[in-house]
């Protein structure tokens, strides 16, 4: 592997090298039942996202070949499986389209752009090593995302189950327009998908364990269960054509073309560029975390590992693949590598294969798809995006944070109200805000020694020994500019409460980091302390924290000592308080 002088890898890994040399033949048999499975659960997921999306069926067909054989040769993950999913599909849906009309082939160039977009930011964020930039992206606000997204998708979709038109950039806009057309609603349709979203609700909860109570093996029974989407295609697909339910209203596929995925460019119009940027990064970095969250809890339970950057690289290849093979953003989908994991996949092989079944699907069945119901795809858009949404997680972040909880609520509420972007954008600003709030508001805890041991408590919440002549502050937080006054403020407070005070002991021991506005607030402390009679010390520096200190005037203007441990300084300012006579202290 090519690497920069110092042993720095500047290409990136192909960890298909890994696996690869040792793949033998029942590996083969695994993986290939495993790409069964997946790829019968792939083709109704494929037709339905690419529509979601506002793209003609076929494009998450061809979404669903080349970002699979990418990933096969850079994916860290062995059971990720990548390709359209639902979230990113509504993302691509807004980002797009206030650019050109859906369905017009404008609208579908901007969607090969957007993926080029943001397979090229992904590998440079790999390349660069900056898969720590996930982080910003709490859990909370990815909940809250996502479950929004699921709804507004679920929203979407109804206007497909009724047979109606109705439009909206927001939830509510869309169930507006809903009402206002219920009276219109096309009753066949409509038959069509609350009967199949029933069918495939009953099938995820209850058909598996009828299967297996009739005596079929597990993996059969699995087999039968996932492939109950495509049973739900074939029905509903055949009494269209035998009963003619197209010439009465019900809305079809069409003639889906067939053949191998085309090759294609993305538009270099910077103009487009400049619309599609920011979209682009909120989707590779959405879809970059829901990606690592699936693959990394999938691994842990075979454990394993995958590795961030690598994974960023594996997606950036995958949608630049999807940009120049017709298709549109993918990601790492939860529902299909958790199949794909339960079915036996061993190692990214089996997306390769799954790959392989979606080309045969392009090549021969197309045709067959003609007279499928549009109403069919968006109950199974319906039953798929529902199973993300987690009220649950309200009821825990209420109960564990409440700054938590305003994230996921400001999330949820904005990406309903607002839109995905937005909602995204709100998230993460709430989330930041918040962090700066409590950051701002460091727990900074008067201690005390515990009789008979070397440990300080909280004087609040325990027992303990102290003297009139000495304070020690505990700072459970790093110091910077946004939290330096309050210290300043807590110091006062301790002066104004101590008459007898001639020492305050800061316990460092939780901080990591003080930076320049910080020291000023650490030099102000001394100088006020100075004033006042009194002495301040530093106990369990930490050796980066010494350091910066090191560097600086602080520590040789600094009234007090610097102590290795606090149990040494308390022995050092107030030997009476462990019962070390004074003359033995010195």
């Amino acid at each position: 592997m090519a690497r920069l002088a110092g042993g720095r890898r500047w290409l990136p890994r192909l960890p298909i090298l890994d696996w690869g040399r040792r793949y033998d033949r029942a590996t083969l048999m695994e993986d290939g039942v495993a790409a069964l499975i997946v790829t019968v659960m792939l083709i109704p997921q494929s037709l339905a996202y690419a529509l979601l999306a506002g793209l003609p069926p076929e494009v998450g067909l061809y979404a669903s070949v080349a970002p699979l054989l990418l990933y096969a040769v850079f994916g860290s993950s062995r059971v990720l499986a990548v390709g359209p999913v639902a979230v990113v599909s509504l993302m691509t849906a807004a980002a797009i389209g206030q650019s050109a009309q859906a369905g017009s082939a404008a609208y579908w160039t901007a969607a090969i752009t957007l993926a080029f977009l943001s397979g090229a930011m992904l590998l440079l964020m790999g390349l660069l090593k900056l898969g720590f930039l996930a982080n910003f992206l709490s859990h909370p606000v990815i909940s809250g995302f996502i479950s929004a997204s699921g709804l507004l998708i679920a929203i979407s979709q109804l206007k497909s189950l009724m047979g109606v038109k109705a439009e909206g950039d927001n939830a509510l806009d869309l169930l507006l327009a809903l009402l206002h057309q219920a009276p219109d609603t096309h009753l066949v349709t409509l038959g069509i998908g609350v009967v199949t979203a029933a069918f495939l609700f009953w099938v995820r909860r209850g058909l598996n364990p009828l299967l297996r109570g009739w005596g079929l093996g597990r993996l059969a029974a699995d087999v039968v269960a996932k492939a109950a989407p495509v049973a739900a295609i074939a029905i509903t697909t055949g009494l269209t054509w035998a009963f003619g339910w197209h010439t009465q209203g019900v809305k079809i596929v069409g003639s889906i073309p067939q053949g191998l995925p085309p090759l294609t460019m993305p538009s270099w119009d910077l103009a487009l560029w400049q619309q599609l940027w920011m979209p682009a990064l909120l989707i590779s970095i959405v879809g970059f975390v829901e990606s690592v969250s699936v693959g990394q809890t999938l691994a842990a339970r075979r454990r394993q590992r995958i590795e961030p950057d690598q994974e960023l690289v594996a997606l950036g290849a995958c949608n630049l693949s999807a940009s120049f093979t017709g298709g549109f953003p993918v990601t790492g989908s939860f529902g299909r590598s958790a199949v794909n994991s339960d079915a036996g996949a061993k190692t990214p092989a089996a997306g390769a294969y799954t790959a392989l079944g979606i080309t045969l699907v392009t090549l021969f069945l197309t045709p067959a798809l003609f007279f499928l119901p549009q109403a069919t795809l968006a109950a199974t858009i319906i039953v798929a995006v529902l199973s993300l949404v987690d009220f649950g997680i309200f009821k825990r972040t209420w109960a564990y944070s409440k700054p938590d909880f305003a994230a996921v609520a400001a999330t949820l509420v904005a990406t309903l109200a607002l839109g995905v972007e937005s909602g995204l954008v709100v998230g993460v600003g709430v989330s930041l805000a918040l962090y700066v709030y409590r950051t701002s508001r460091p727990h900074i805890a008067q201690v005390g020694l515990v009789r008979g041991t070397e440990h300080f408590r909280n004087v609040l919440r325990h027992k303990v020994a102290q003297s009139p002549r000495l304070v020690s502050l505990r700072v459970d937080e790093s110091l910077y500019f946004a939290n330096a006054r309050a210290l300043e403020d807590r110091v006062n407070e301790a002066v104004a409460s101590h008459p007898q005070l001639q020492h305050l002991v800061l316990l460092c021991s939780a901080i990591n980091h003080i930076d320049a506005s910080a020291l000023e607030s650490l030099e102000a402390i001394e100088q006020r302390l100075h004033d006042a009679g009194a002495r301040l010390h530093l106990s369990e520096v930490k050796g980066p924290v010494m350091d910066r200190l090191l560097r600086t005037t602080f520590l040789r203007h600094l009234s007090g000592q610097v102590f290795l441990t606090h149990y040494q300084a308390v022995v050092a300012l107030t030997p009476e308080v462990v019962g070390v006579p004074a003359a033995a202290a010195d």
